[in-house]
């Protein structure tokens, strides 16, 4: 593994009786992107929000970059940690240059290295410039998603966490954008988390990935060698959901 940038290190959660997370160790080396793949309350956003300290575990220690991140600050923290999710989050009132400029403004940057950031920005998420003076209202979801992407890069962070970035979107979409973001993260030389429901976006976009289930880690590694290597059948059978699909898919259109 490439040096860490993210370590876990017997990291639990409770929610009530309900262990979200039940000492947990996990390292994510530099460069990686990784997917956190499980059924729903198996603890992977409650894994994802450990990193950038939205939520604080109850035990055990989280390190980013070198740093215990429950003695950091916690805004300058997301400052440093590009922070991507499912519903947005776009403030309605602002433009979209303005919504991308939120966190340059905050690091008190220079107005003219704002405006060429946004710009940049704008191009790395394969937007017209033009979209800077609209209104989030005005853009379709997936350019909003594409806004959101650029927002969380605005501050150059090495880090992104993405919590079903791209689940709201049409398939067409969807596909269109995991694949330009993994592009984006080969070119700015970022190391990726993202959370997932989907087996074949997990597997198309990530070099790894980690399944999660009642708070523990089941499996973690390549997409070929898990695959080939378990034998645990809950973690195959998840595995194996993208190749039943397309099977399916084949007979339905006779192919």
């Amino acid at each position: 593994m490439a040096q860490p940038i993210i370590c876990l290190e017997g990291v639990a959660k409770r929610y009530a009786a309900h262990a979200a997370l039940d000492g947990v160790d996990l390292s994510v080396g530099e460069g990686e992107f990784v997917a956190l793949v499980g059924g729903s309350g198996s603890g992977k956003t409650t894994l994802l929000k450990t990193i950038n300290r939205l939520i604080v575990p109850d035990a055990g220690r989280v390190t980013v970059a070198g740093e215990d991140v429950a003695s950091a600050e916690p805004h300058l923290l997301r400052r440093r940690i590009g922070y991507v999710f499912q519903e947005v989050g776009l403030f309605p009132h602002l433009s979209v240059g303005e919504n991308i400029a939120i966190t340059p403004k905050l690091l008190g940057w220079a107005p003219d290295r704002v405006a060429r950031r946004v710009e940049t920005l704008l191009d790395l998420v394969a937007l017209p410039r033009e979209v800077a003076a609209r209104a989030p209202a005005a853009l379709s979801g997936g350019q909003r998603q594409r806004v959101g992407v650029a927002r969380a890069l605005a501050a150059e962070p090495a880090l992104m966490l993405m919590d079903e970035p791209f689940g709201a979107l049409d398939p067409l979409t969807r596909d269109a954008l995991g694949t330009d973001y993994r592009a984006l993260h080969e070119r700015l030389g970022l190391t990726t988390v993202m959370v997932t429901h989907d087996m074949a976006e997990a597997v198309l976009l990530a070099d790894r990935i980690v399944v999660l289930a009642d708070g523990v880690i089941l499996a973690d590694g390549a997409p070929a060698d898990l695959l080939a290597g378990t034998a645990d059948p809950a973690v195959r059978a998840l595995l194996e959901a993208p190749k039943r699909q397309a099977e399916r898919l084949r007979e339905r259109l006779g192919a």
